[in-house]
């Protein structure tokens, strides 16, 4: 009885523990309502884009490759789908952008006096595309956004981004 305490101990821990890190990133989704998803069986990268406004470098932990961590996590999602990367005639591209501005700022009521003033609110976001190989045209994307944490430690950015990419591929269609 006390063990299954314990691990149930234990695992509410650590489930509140991934919330907490991961429950400000927002998800969205779309697909063409017409495509068949389960006819892509390769993909090929298009590349990646960054759009980057941190002078002080606080956002990326140092040592760590945020774009390579991207990569692993979409080849990871796509795979687990039976797809297979090809660079010859592949059926789908993949392309995805990460923008952060760590100079980002928003409005915050004050409750007591309800004033409002300015606060630092880094932000940052990660878009997927998916486009067919064949017409060109994007038949899927996915968006993650959220605050950005100034000097978080690897395994909190492995983490967050691990939730988003996840998170965004869970909406597309099988």
């Amino acid at each position: 009885m006390k063990n299954n305490l314990f691990v149930s101990l234990v695992l509410i821990v650590f489930v509140a523990g991934c919330v907490s890190v991961t429950k400000d990133i927002r998800i969205e989704t779309d697909a063409d309502p017409k495509i068949n998803f389960s006819d892509y069986s390769s993909y090929n990268w298009l590349g990646s884009a960054a759009i980057l406004y941190d002078p002080k470098g606080k956002w990326e932990p140092p040592q760590f490759d945020a774009d390579a961590e991207i990569r692993f996590l979409i080849d990871r999602e796509l795979r687990a789908r039976g797809m297979t990367e090809s660079s010859a005639n592949p059926d789908l591209i993949v392309a995805y952008a990460a923008g952060i501005d760590m100079d980002s700022m928003k409005i915050k009521i004050d409750p007591e006096s309800g004033l409002e003033t300015l606060i630092d609110a880094p932000e940052g976001a990660l878009v997927i595309i998916l486009v067919d190989a064949n017409t060109g045209v994007a038949i899927w994307a996915g968006t993650a956004s959220a605050e950005i944490q100034e000097n978080p430690d690897q395994e909190v950015v492995k983490k967050r981004l691990d939730y988003a990419v996840s998170s965004m591929f869970k909406g597309l269609p099988k």
